[in-house]
């Protein structure tokens, strides 16, 4: 083999030194010697002067083997076909669905059930939100676990996971599910050891690191410490005083979360969504995210899982933002723009995109065989992550843009159509984040029977998803959004949640309202069938592969948005109408890059193109595709 050539030469000696766990495996002793120096050299860096390192690199290595030894012959075929397919979560054919387990279909067995349903709207990607087992009530939507090898028992068993996994596959879908990396529940059997969490003897170094620190939920859990009567000392508990923070510092913690994270590709999942990522490694004088260390630990949790089980993918959920964001695309194939989601909520409520072109314009390129997730909604808030250097090349004020999104969205701005609520808000400066379902942020709440405040909130959904669809990235459908689910204020009679009102967006999946998908006088046919001709027509236009070129343009409109998009020479403009009224745009923007106007570019929104020879004229919410040249050919 000839990698082991370009290793530098301390390397190579830890390599030799580690071939005892190579046996027989020609494909994973190939894999071994690849990604070697990706395992070794963040944590040798980290740890190596530790003297807990040497045992827990031979568990580690140990584990590593153990898995890929393990796999069955179906997963080592899945490992076989992503390593010549690397771009399988990228392709213009990806379209991601997110769920709750218990929303959704009650337990994993009702999931394997309601594929067909899935299948019919054209998903090949699902989350399924937390679903390993976690304490009782309040556990913060599961995200506080006990058990990373076991499913929450209400939902089912890690071998029904197993067999959804399965399944899923045999239907052209691959599983999703989130592993949190940062703390776990104040239950686990790693928080019975000190060393596994971050203590305090007293204040002091508390209150140091609390000078810089933002609060996660100020309202709810306010601090970043907790004291703890069964260790005597003060915990780092980031988020809530039940979620307490695993110290990283200590390479046994590193090898038990990645022995963990290994077992659950073992069981067959496709990818693992890495929770709070940004959290892991704590620095005095800074927030304590996005540390140096934070890449190195998710740069080798990555190559534990090329070695292991090639065919897991890794996805970061970083909110973080833009210039912090990209580089989480070294470590792993997928990370959420939140930057993107946020100004398209940004540009609806304002009715003008030149906030959303000129800060788009400026994110820094993603890694090569990285992509990005694409969303409109999610489980979690919206935080508005407009920053004073996006702000400014607008002329806006950050802070006045991020109140404007509070108050609109909460519905409590002159003449908004929103119906959402304020999350976590800031008392010193009157912020907050925002909850609310897509329908009900978008304005169908607040509708009722108007026809035309109906057709209205339709057409803003349908405008938002077809940014996220046309950018280029795996686009993600949050569960109810293809019915249009609205706000859901039972949340409000459980007194474990009634302080948290996210879960007003999470509400049970309304299987009595999903037939009348079938009906296009409908909302939810309206819906269903508005997202089925994205769906459709991504999958008909390679330039939406996640490495193709994204390129936001000015439109000379500053109500219209315009994105082209660029690869393997084929190339699409779209146009999108953020405001309620038509809009003009000279068809000198499309012509002049060789973009050719025809009336297929409206199929995809459903509705006739206007306009004369000059100009081309948006209806309310519209959005064209328009399908161009080549630059070559174009420059010609």
């Amino acid at each position: 083999m000839q990698n082991v050539h370009a290793m530098r030469e301390e390397v190579r000696a830890d390599y030799e030194a580690a071939l005892g766990v190579v046996a027989g495996d020609d494909a994973f002793a190939v894999r071994f010697e690849r990604f070697f120096t990706e395992l070794r050299d963040p944590l040798f860096g980290l740890y190596g002067s530790d003297s807990r390192f040497e045992a827990a690199w031979q568990r580690l290595l140990e584990a590593i083997a153990g898995v890929a030894g393990g796999r069955s012959r179906e997963l080592r075929m899945l490992d076989h076909e992503r390593e010549v397919t690397p771009d399988w979560l990228q392709r213009e054919q990806a379209v991601g669905y997110v769920t709750y387990v218990d929303k959704f279909a009650g337990t994993l067995a009702g999931v394997r059930s309601r594929l067909p349903y899935l299948g019919e709207l054209g998903v090949t990607y699902l989350h399924l939100m937390p679903l390993l087992a976690a304490r009782p009530a309040p556990n913060d939507g599961g995200y506080a676990v006990v058990d990373y090898g076991a499913v929450e028992p209400a939902l089912g068993t890690i071998e029904e996971l197993q067999a959804l996994a399965s399944d899923l596959r045999a239907a052209g879908m691959a599983l999703c599910i989130d592993v949190v990396l940062n703390h776990v529940a104040a239950e686990h059997p790693w928080a019975r050891n000190k060393d596994f969490l971050i203590t305090f003897d007293d204040r002091s170094e508390p209150d140091a690191y609390e000078r810089t620190l933002p609060e996660v939920f100020p309202d709810i859990a306010p601090g970043s410490f907790s004291w703890s009567d069964e260790h005597e000392c003060w915990l780092w508990t980031t988020f809530n005083t039940y979620q307490w923070d695993l110290d990283y510092t200590n390479p046994v913690v590193f090898v038990a979360m990645a022995s963990a994270m290994l077992e659950l590709a073992a069981v067959g999942v496709d990818v693992l969504r890495i929770d709070a990522a940004p959290f892991l490694w704590k620095r005095l004088g800074t927030n304590c995210q996005n540390q140096p260390e934070v890449h190195a630990l998710l740069g080798a949790f990555r190559a534990a899982l090329r070695i292991a089980a090639p065919a897991v993918a890794l996805k970061a959920e970083a909110i973080v933002a833009p210039r912090e964001l990209v580089p989480y695309l070294d470590e792993c194939d997928l990370a959420y723009h939140n930057v993107l989601m946020v100004l398209l909520w940004s540009a609806l409520a304002s009715g003008r995109v030149a906030l959303m072109t000129a800060t788009l314009e400026a994110m820094p390129p993603i890694p090569q065989g990285a992509g990005w997730l694409t969303y409109v909604r999610c489980h979690d808030d919206i935080g508005w992550a407009i920053t004073p250097e996006d702000a400014a090349r607008v002329g806006e004020d950050d802070h006045l843009h991020r109140r404007f999104l509070a108050d609109f969205y909460a519905g409590e701005f002159p003449a908004t159509f929103a119906r959402g609520a304020r999350f976590q808000v800031d008392p010193r400066t009157g912020e907050a984040r925002t909850s609310g379902s897509c329908a009900s942020l978008a304005g169908l709440e607040s509708a009722g029977g108007d026809p035309v405040a109906v057709d209205l909130a339709v057409r803003r959904v349908l405008l938002l998803y077809a940014v996220a669809f046309a950018h280029g990235g795996l686009p993600l459908i949050y569960m109810g959004d293809e019915l249009g689910l609205l706000n859901d204020p039972s949340y409000l009679d459980d007194p474990s949640r009634r302080d948290d009102n996210r879960w007003m967006h999470r509400p049970p999946m309304d299987w009595e309202a999903a037939p009348r998908r079938d009906d296009p006088e409908t909302v939810q046919g309206r819906l269903w069938a508005g997202l089925r001709r994205l769906i459709a027509a991504r999958r008909a236009t390679r330039a939406i592969h996640v490495q193709g070129v994204s390129e936001p343009i000015w439109t000379g409109n500053e109500h219209v948005f315009g994105l082209c998009r660029e690869q393997t020479g084929e190339r699409l403009l779209v146009l999108a109408n953020f405001t309620p009224t038509p809009q003009p745009v000279g068809l000198e923007v499309a012509r002049d890059r060789g973009f050719r106007l025809t009336e297929a570019a409206g199929h995809v929104d459903g509705r006739p193109i206007e306009g004369d020879r000059d100009f081309i004229v948006l209806a309310p919410y519209q959005h064209l595709w328009l399908p161009g040249d080549s630059q070559d050919s174009a420059a010609r």
